[in-house]
């Protein structure tokens, strides 16, 4: 279980959205970030690493989501969750990842999740390793070009048509708890010039 993009944003009604409690079922995922040299001029800039699911699985198919999953007994904590999942789902050595911290929890409705993210660096160039049952492709996509893809879309789901918060880059379109983690990464990624160096305010 690695996509958590239902239900609906909580502006679309507040029952889709419920605060952390005993009863949900925790959760976690990994944001990775590495800088890249962006085109025409040449200067780093930050990506996010995000998956899209095959599209013959059962439950969201051909959605983007972020590498992760619920919390197993073996998992010391939701971090390691986290990084378990990522190595499990594209291959990222836990090892690989410089950990700048954690956003907060994200609820879902119909699945009853709390999502914790954990951001973290990895360095540019990474050969992923996809997971041949869940993850049909890793995108790199600019945050910059994520940020700028923020949009309002109708999508309908287990028969509820609604509008949401979104990002669209090209032909993908993220959305759900995905979008969230995105919005709340970017109300708290500082880059650190020249070196640009990434943190969490």
């Amino acid at each position: 279980m690695s996509a958590f993009t239902w239900p609906p944003d909580a502006s679309t009604s507040a029952s889709f959205d419920r605060g952390p409690s005993d009863e949900q079922i925790p959760a976690a995922v990994l944001v990775a970030l590495f800088l890249a040299a962006a085109e025409p001029d040449g200067e780093q800039e930050p990506h996010v690493v995000l998956t899209k699911r095959r599209a013959d699985l059962r439950r969201h198919a051909g959605e983007i989501s972020f590498p992760g999953g619920r919390k197993d007994a073996e998992d010391v904590d939701l971090l390691a969750t986290a990084l378990r999942e990522a190595e499990e789902e594209i291959g990222l050595a836990r090892t690989r990842v410089h950990l700048l911290g954690e956003l907060p929890p994200t609820s879902t409705f119909a699945t009853n999740y709390v999502i914790h993210p954990f951001v973290g660096t990895v360095s540019t160039g990474a050969a992923w390793q996809l997971s041949a049952t869940e993850v049909d492709a890793v995108l790199e996509l600019p945050l910059s070009a994520v940020r700028a893809g923020r949009t309002r879309t109708r999508l309908e789901r287990r028969g509820i048509s609604f509008e949401t918060d979104a990002y669209v880059v090209e032909e993908h379109l993220i959305w759900g708890a995905t979008a969230r983690i995105l919005e709340h990464l970017f109300e708290r990624l500082q880059s650190a010039e020249p070196a640009g160096q990434l943190s969490l305010a």
